[in-house]
C-alpha cells in the first residue's frame, strides 16, 4: 500500500523537503505501526481514512503511507507527513477526530503507534555543484 498526495500553491521543494515560499520550514512526521498479521485487511481501511481527513486539516501539505516490504511478513506501515509546524501537526494529533480513528488502529496493533517530528537540517551542508574544482 502507498497513498501519495502534495498539495500545490505558495511551496517548492528544498531538496526533499517542502518550504513555504517565506523561508518558513515545514516539518515532517513519521508514524510507525506495527500491525497485527491477521488483521491487517481490517487496519489498511482505517489507515487510508486517516489519511484522507489529514489531508483537509489546516496545515496538512502532504503525505505518503508505505507498506514495509523488506524484510517480508513483517506487517509494518509508515506513515509520513508534511505539515506547517508542529503546532498545526498537534492540534491534529490531538484532535477527537483522529483520536477515534486511531484507537481503533492501535487495537489492531501489535503495540502503539511510534511518532517522531524531524525538520529540515540546514546550514553547513554544501551542495555537491558548489564544490571546488568541480564544474
Amino acid at each position: 500500500m502507498s497513498h501519495h498526495h502534495c498539495a500545490t500553491g505558495s511551496y517548492t521543494w528544498a531538496g526533499t523537503w517542502l518550504t513555504r515560499k517565506e523561508d518558513t520550514m515545514a516539518v515532517q512526521v513519521l508514524i510507525r505501526r506495527k500491525i497485527m498479521e491477521t488483521r491487517e485487511n481490517e487496519v489498511s481501511p482505517l489507515i487510508v481514512k486517516l489519511r484522507s481527513l489529514a489531508t483537509v486539516q489546516p496545515g496538512y501539505i502532504c503525505g505518503e503511507t508505505l507498506n514495509c516490504i523488506d524484510p517480508p511478513g513483517k506487517s509494518e506501515y509508515l506513515v509520513r507527513s508534511t505539515w506547517h509546524s508542529v503546532e498545526v501537526w498537534n492540534r491534529w494529533l490531538n484532535s477527537k477526530e483522529r483520536a477515534s480513528l486511531n484507537d481503533q488502529i492501535d487495537q489492531l496493533s501489535r503495540e502503539k503507534a511510534q511518532y517522531a517530528i524531524y525538520e529540515p537540517l540546514v546550514g553547513g551542508i554544501i551542495p555537491a555543484s558548489n564544490i571546488e574544482g568541480e564544474t
